[in-house]
């Protein structure tokens, strides 16, 4: 069966486009569900991005065409979407008007390369290459770290997934050849390079997630805010010792320790450490996403046993929000390809679907 050709801008609008943006998806290297308790994350962008291009719109209303989903959506301004892709979308534009920018009826179109469903931020790099997009269109004055908060809320105002920022600020902030790590409080940030001798392997696991309300994600953020409240502090982030989380009820005792132990082991990746280390804080991460904070399936810990088995491999874990997606891990300079199809090898062997995801 040959499938049609995607349709462009111009054939769904009508006419041509008059401003086009991108944005990358992200993996997270160190740092998982530490950014929501205002901690530190360790993430780098990936080859894969979103692009949208945008126009204006001859109504009233405005014009989503996901062209990855075959899917178009109009919108009035007073009449949100209540899900779906529009949704995102939809409240980046709103957003942007509710701070001041008048934004007139437009027509996005959008395609992408970043994976859905397996922890790479697309919903992110959707959200980021949407506001890059109004912003060159209409010449805004908003910056990059902006264009992240803004992000960050349209996620959490008009999709339910009350995420924490890094996410958005990996995908306005990041690049494919250096590692960003970001203080997700203060927004302080540094660019850092790779590991010496070392190289990131992403592979996605074959089974999807979704982390919009209702998941278990949401659940994860609110036991947290819990345990923080029951130790007396601002966040999480503001304990650094696991010991002092011994005296919390259970599940909160082992929420926070994932927490505390993640943000401790970013901290110490920064300081520049050999591949061999950052690989041992990798497996570390994984157990402790595993044992304490339960967002890993089967699936995902056989991948990640695998990788973590194979020659040339420094370390491996689960990135990503949970509950399915992606693992990464730090491989041996030029061996990422070679590792990748022996690991999907062993993997898919056993009755799952793998893929590679990095290098693309």
């Amino acid at each position: 069966m040959i499938r049609n050709a995607m349709p462009n801008f111009q054939q769904i609008f009508g006419t041509d486009p008059e401003a086009q943006a991108s944005a990358p998806g992200r993996v997270n290297l160190l740092g998982e569900h530490t950014d929501y308790n205002d901690g530190f994350v360790l993430p780098t962008a990936i080859p894969q991005r979103t692009i949208v291009q945008l126009g204006f719109s001859q109504d009233a209303q405005h014009h989503f065409y996901a062209a990855d989903l075959d899917e178009r959506v109009s919108i009035l301004a007073d009449n949100p979407p209540s899900s779906g892709f529009a949704s995102y979308v939809f409240g980046c534009i709103q957003l942007l008007q509710t701070a001041g920018y008048p934004i007139p009826p437009l027509n996005l179109y959008i395609k992408s390369s970043v994976p859905i469903g397996v922890g790479l931020s697309s919903s992110a790099a959707m959200e980021v290459a949407t506001l890059r997009g109004v912003r060159l269109l209409l010449n805004l004055p908003i910056d990059d770290v902006r264009i992240a908060q803004v992000g960050q809320q349209a996620e959490i105002q008009y999709a339910g997934l009350n995420c924490g920022i890094m996410d958005q600020m990996a995908s306005s902030l990041a690049d494919t050849d250096s590692m960003l790590f970001l203080d997700t409080r203060t927004l302080e940030r540094r660019v850092l390079p790779f590991p010496q001798g070392a190289e990131i392997l992403v592979l996605d696991s074959g089974v999807h997630h979704a982390l919009a309300a209702g998941s278990g994600y949401n659940q994860r953020r609110a036991e947290c805010e819990s345990a923080a409240r029951l130790l007396g502090v601002k966040a999480l982030r503001d304990i650094t010792t696991t010991q002092a989380t011994e005296t919390l009820p259970e599940p909160l005792w082992h929420r926070a320790r994932h927490v505390i132990s993640e943000n401790n082991r970013v901290l110490e990746a920064v300081k520049g450490v050999s591949a061999k280390r950052f690989g041992e804080l990798m497996n570390a991460s994984h157990a402790s996403q595993r044992d304490d904070y339960e967002v890993s399936v089967p699936a995902v810990d056989t991948l990640v046993a695998i990788l973590q088995e194979t020659p040339g491999v420094f370390g491996a874990r689960l990135t990503g929000g949970g509950f399915g997606g992606a693992s990464v891990a730090l491989v041996a300079s030029g061996q990422a390809k070679t590792i990748a199809q022996d690991v999907l090898e062993r993997y898919n062997s056993v009755g799952y679907a793998g893929r590679i995801l990095v290098p693309a």
